[in-house]
């Protein structure tokens, strides 16, 4: 168990705990065979991972002292508003608690994210230094990869893959790359500047995954859930701007501010007639011509 899954831990325990003594802490991590060797959580070791913690992660975890020696999250916020850093926890708190639970591995059943690993870590490093890096990529509807430089802007993962955003000289574009169609990536000793207006969070805004739209401009969307539906996207929204407007009991009404793309679109098609595109009018005569379309495909006697 390398340092950082044993700080996650403890700020996950601390997390759920809400409050809790050193000595139910090392009780807990020693109880935890398979990450602690059954070894007891000293004072001394435990005191030099909160300063590690704080240092890595800015979360400081503090001591109440009236009522008893309880530990506690003293900036909480700094976790809960910062999408990165506590998707991060959670998915390293996840992975410590299947470690624990190695003997359901056949019970506990995962997706795989295509080459995420083979590239994200080379991509990254680039990211810290500004490095342009040569990657060689494969397009699905062309037959061979090419080789190309790109100035890697960031990196986004959705639906179970990872893209990297990059300026690409050769087109004078920002464009989005896929990381399990990349074939290599080399990093290179020239520098690029970060323009000093880029940001990730804002450059998606209005994009639902990773497809923004350059001609498809973003504008208010209605959608109705039905009875069955309606709990599915208030307990898990399909994008950030999602608010429920209404909600009449047989179905509620949400709202979206997004570029109604072919990813969105692709999306809404999933969820078949347990929701319906109120508005825009433009966007329910776009899923008309796709429902026509599958009918016409079902519709067809097969030979």
């Amino acid at each position: 168990m390398n340092q950082l899954q044993k700080y996650t831990w403890l700020i996950d325990t601390i997390r759920r705990a809400g409050k809790i003594t050193h000595k139910e802490l090392s009780a807990r991590w020693e109880r935890n065979k398979d990450l602690s060797d059954s070894r007891p959580l000293h004072r001394a070791t435990f005191n030099r991972w909160r300063e590690a913690i704080f240092d890595q992660f800015g979360i400081i975890i503090d001591c109440q002292t009236v009522g008893g020696y309880l530990y506690y999250i003293a900036n909480p916020e700094d976790i809960d508003e910062d999408r990165l850093k506590k998707w991060m926890l959670d998915s390293f708190a996840v992975g410590n608690i299947i470690g624990e639970n190695l003997s359901l591995k056949g019970r506990i059943l995962v997706d795989a994210i295509p080459s995420g690993r083979d590239h994200l870590t080379a991509l990254l490093e680039a990211m810290k230094e500004n490095r342009v890096v040569n990657i060689s990529y494969h397009p699905f509807k062309k037959s061979c990869s090419s080789t190309f430089p790109i100035e890697p802007y960031c990196v986004k993962l959705f639906e179970n893959r990872w893209y990297v955003l990059g300026y690409n000289a050769f087109h004078d574009d920002v464009r989005l790359y896929c990381l399990d169609r990349i074939e290599s990536v080399e990093v290179t000793d020239s520098e690029f500047r970060l323009p000093k207006d880029f940001s990730a969070d804002d450059y998606f805004s209005t994009a639902y995954g990773v497809v923004v739209g350059y001609n498809v401009k973003p504008e208010r969307i209605v959608i109705r859930a039905n009875e069955n539906h309606k709990h599915y996207l208030k307990s898990l929204p399909l994008h950030h701007s999602q608010k429920l407007i209404d909600d009449c009991g047989e179905y509620a009404d949400f709202e979206f501010y997004l570029s109604p793309t072919y990813d969105f679109v692709m999306k809404l098609l999933q969820y078949g007639s347990m929701i319906e595109v109120i508005k825009p009018q433009s966007l329910r005569a776009t899923m008309k011509g796709w429902i026509e379309d599958m009918y016409e495909l079902y519709n067809e006697e097969q030979q």
